[in-house]
């Protein structure tokens, strides 16, 4: 089924939209290993500065360079994609017209940093062979609850009613349909004025549980949610509702941009429910995010998804061993194209389970992923430690797995 069908489908309101038809099991299986293409792709996060720019306030020439530099590890580790955080906190890293400047360039939200960070990541990004992916956060409006902290025209101070305080934090509320409709607006932005090869949603949906803390939605649940045996249905649904329309606006603008998710690793534990993993993680993204991600996958909602598979092999609670089949199968038939999530920034960090010490853990990844023919490639977070390369695990996953570059799945 289409994107526009589904939404079509879900018009009516409850949890009709669990009654969605699954789309004709007659698409391809493991498209990219049957032509000879992998997907081989990196995170580059800016929230923070986590991996770029290295600190707010460089100059435009040498937040450029270092860019540039990131783009240039890439191809010397025989990457092909690049996965860019361009809106990192409801602001941007171009000149959007609904949201501020990223304070994470110039350290002042809405400064114009004097250059357009997305438009020279798009153009430098294909002069090397590279995809660049733009990486949207849909709902996190802040690191901070303090909305005076935003600059004055920003939309969250415009329409205060849209934002939830929760876990010290400051989130647009997924439950407002206004709300959905502007977060859209905004992304779509960067979609029409750019070449973007896709457009990339992160795991945030509802916000990740904090303890002895409830998200308050009960206003917004109170208005919008008749039809719905609960919140947690009403809830799932906007997130459904999102990834729809997003996905549905994309090829209404353009058909060949593709639309995809890296989610948490959980979808559901079997222990909840047969058709989960065998795994007893803490956090499963359909009860606690809302976000029925394999759904998205089985109903061909999206055209990839990287779940985050950030464990170690033989890890009990959530075992790499155990997710990569339970992924392949969900993805299998689907035409959706599965690529792993690698957890680089846990290896070789104290504290980390003895396996991430081992050069060889994450090549072993690799090796094991081989063996499901519906895995199309792998993403490596985050962009600094495919630079730092701790403990030369990268770049023995380059010498065992990448003998030479290859062109990502089409």
């Amino acid at each position: 089924m289409t994107a526009a069908g589904a939404l079509a489908a879900l018009a009516t309101a409850g949890d009709a939209a669990a009654r969605v038809p699954s789309e004709e099991a007659s698409r391809g299986k493991g498209r990219g290993r049957r032509t000879g293409r992998e997907f081989r792709g990196m995170w580059l996060a800016t929230v923070g500065n986590r991996d770029w720019p290295s600190r707010p306030g460089l100059t435009a020439d040498r937040q450029r360079a270092e860019l540039l530099a990131y783009f240039d590890t890439a191809v010397e580790r025989r990457l092909n994609a690049v996965i860019l955080q361009v809106r990192p906190t409801a602001d941007a890293l171009w000149p959007s017209p609904h949201e501020p400047w990223s304070q994470y360039l110039t350290g002042v939200q809405g400064q114009d940093p004097g250059w357009d960070p997305l438009g020279t990541a798009v153009r430098e990004a294909h002069r090397r062979g590279l995809e660049l992916h733009a990486w949207f956060n849909p709902y996190r409006v802040a690191t901070h609850t303090d909305p005076s902290r935003l600059v004055e025209t920003h939309p969250a101070r415009l329409h205060p009613d849209w934002t939830v305080a929760y876990g010290g934090k400051l989130y647009y509320d997924p439950g407002i349909p206004e709300v959905r409709r502007f977060v859209e607006d905004a992304m779509m932005d960067a979609v029409v004025r750019y070449d973007i090869d896709a457009v990339h949603f992160d795991d945030y949906f509802y916000p990740y549980p904090v303890p002895d803390q409830a998200f308050d939605d009960d206003a917004t649940f109170a208005r919008y949610g008749d039809g719905f045996p609960d919140k947690a249905a009403w809830r799932r649904d906007n997130i459904n509702r999102l990834v729809l329309e997003t996905a549905a606006r994309i090829k209404a603008a353009k058909k060949h941009v593709r639309f995809g998710i890296s989610p948490f690793g959980v979808w559901r534990n079997a222990a909840t429910d047969p058709l989960g993993s065998r795994t007893a993680a803490g956090v499963q993204t359909y009860d606690d995010l809302h976000a029925d991600t394999r759904r998205w996958v089985k109903e061909g909602w999206i055209d990839y998804v990287v779940p985050q598979v950030y464990w170690n092999m033989g890890f009990p609670p959530a075992d790499y061993e155990a997710l990569v089949p339970w992924w392949a199968e969900v993805a299998d038939g689907t035409g959706v194209d599965l690529f792993i999530g690698e957890a680089l920034y846990k290896v070789g960090v104290a504290g980390q389970p003895e396996a991430w010490h081992d050069p060889a853990e994450l090549s072993r990844h690799l090796t094991f992923a081989q063996r499901y023919p519906a895995v199309g490639g792998h993403c490596y977070f985050s962009a600094m430690e495919v630079v730092a390369d701790p403990i030369g695990a990268m770049t023995r996953v380059v010498a065992d797995h990448y003998p030479t570059r290859v062109r990502p799945p089409a």
